[in-house]
């Protein structure tokens, strides 16, 4: 690790250098390295949001690059063709030489891939939504704080650098519609009909190593309904958390972040029938938290699938297929990815808006390319994110356990329900740990 924190050093003192700027505890006061030097990055997964992951930030030295899908590997090799190829993550984070890496393979790997990367000193992009269960992001929040000084974190919700965000932000944060006690999120995406697991037992296809696609999962047999893209595998317990794990990353990131949100006390679910093997075909999650300085307790709500919160006057949500509602003292407020619209709107209609305090995102990977060379924290870091992935699980355990669970951040505990450890924290297979 050292060698790869004495190199981050000497590009964040020549990046800071070449601004003018002295960066206490730096290894030398001159620069040894011009400040465009370019950072070599290791790509963990190749196909699909890989390919656009490595693409944004390609710009930068590819040195690296690892899937599981020797044909995702080799086309990502004819575009970065002096990149050493892996099949296993675990072996590409020890190659020397790497400051970085972008890890877009599945939930059930992304966790362990972005510890045990952190663990070598390595900055980390992850997708979202970044880990498998509530104790591999508790985990991976631990490592980043550890190590913030040294490295950057950001979290693949590329929706928080846009601007609509930023500007509920402020209208939330400046009290435009008062303090907010109710919040609903939604996402119509549906899972699966059915939720057995397949009995035909075809060959692996030759270009795939299952076995490493398994990872840390239990072994079963390969079947092509696992696979591929998110939307399949992720509605399958072992591999992902289903629609909530996957696109409340995105929208609960909103409320997530204007209202300041931590630890919930308690949460509870319902949904289509309990499935031993797969995400329900629709679900709703109601997580409790308490007042925070000048923000008040409140109850957030999730729905997906067929579910929808009530609706407002004059606005029928069947026809959002994504949103997020805030509930106020003062009136409403009904937001998605690119709309915001105050509520009553008669009430509304001369409202000026705030002075914009929250700057224009550089970009969502520019900001992370930014922190690892300059030390400047990004806005999606494992901290943040890490809170939010695991306020979010919590709804799918709460929803396999079937009871309202009191929650004990500190400990990592359902008081109440000692049910719920092996959902919060899975044992892995041999060869496969947290503490890589």
């Amino acid at each position: 690790m050292s060698r790869r924190i004495t190199r981050r050093r000497m590009l964040r003192s020549s990046a800071a250098l070449g601004m003018g700027v002295w960066i206490a505890g730096s290894t030398s006061a001159a620069p040894s390295r011009s400040p465009n030097e370019k950072l070599n990055i290791g790509i963990i997964g190749c196909g699909g949001r890989g390919a656009a992951n490595a693409n944004a930030v390609a710009s930068e030295n590819i040195v690296a690059l690892c899937d599981v899908n020797e044909n995702n590997l080799a086309k990502a090799a004819e575009k970065y063709p002096q990149a050493t190829k892996y099949i296993d993550w675990r072996k590409l984070v020890d190659q020397k030489g790497l400051d970085a890496v972008v890890i877009s393979a599945t939930d059930h790997h992304n966790g362990l891939a972005s510890i045990w990367a952190m663990r070598r000193g390595l900055s980390v992009y992850c997708e979202k939504p970044g880990a498998h269960n509530v104790y591999e992001a508790r985990i991976k929040q631990e490592t980043y704080l550890k190590n913030k000084d040294r490295l950057a974190t950001q979290l693949g919700t590329q929706i928080h650098a846009g601007d609509n965000y930023r500007r509920v932000v402020e209208l939330i944060q400046s009290g435009a519609i008062g303090p907010v006690r109710e919040v609903h999120v939604w996402c119509g995406r549906h899972g699966l009909k059915h939720g057995q697991r397949p009995k035909e037992q075809p060959p692996v296809p030759g270009y795939l190593h299952w076995d490493l696609w398994l990872g840390p999962a239990p072994f079963r047999p390969y079947h092509p309904s696992y696979l591929p893209g998110c939307t399949t595998w992720e509605q399958w317990w072992d591999f992902g958390n289903g629609t909530l794990g996957d696109m409340g990353s995105h929208l609960i990131d909103l409320p997530f972040w204007a209202l300041k949100l931590r630890d919930p006390v308690s949460v509870w679910a319902e949904g289509s029938e309990l499935r031993e093997e797969t995400y329900p075909e629709w679900l709703k999650v109601h997580w409790e938290h308490p007042a925070r300085g000048d923000m008040p307790a409140l109850v957030l709500h999730w729905y997906d699938g067929i579910q929808r919160p009530p609706s407002p006057p004059g606005h029928d949500l069947q026809q959002w297929g994504i949103g997020v509602l805030f509930v106020g003292d003062g009136g409403m407020l009904l937001a998605d990815y690119s709309r915001r619209i105050l509520l009553p709107e008669e009430k509304f209609k001369d409202f000026k808006p705030p002075a914009q305090t929250i700057a224009p995102s550089r970009g969502h990977y520019q900001e992370w390319l930014h922190a690892i060379r300059t030390g400047e924290p990004t806005l999606c870091n494992f901290d943040y994110s890490g809170k939010l992935i695991e306020h979010n699980l919590l709804g799918t355990v709460a929803f396999r356990v079937g009871k309202k669970l009191q929650w004990d951040a500190v400990a990592l505990k359902a008081t109440n329900a000692p049910e719920a450890d092996r959902f919060i924290r899975r044992q892995y297979r041999q060869g496969w740990t947290v503490e890589g």
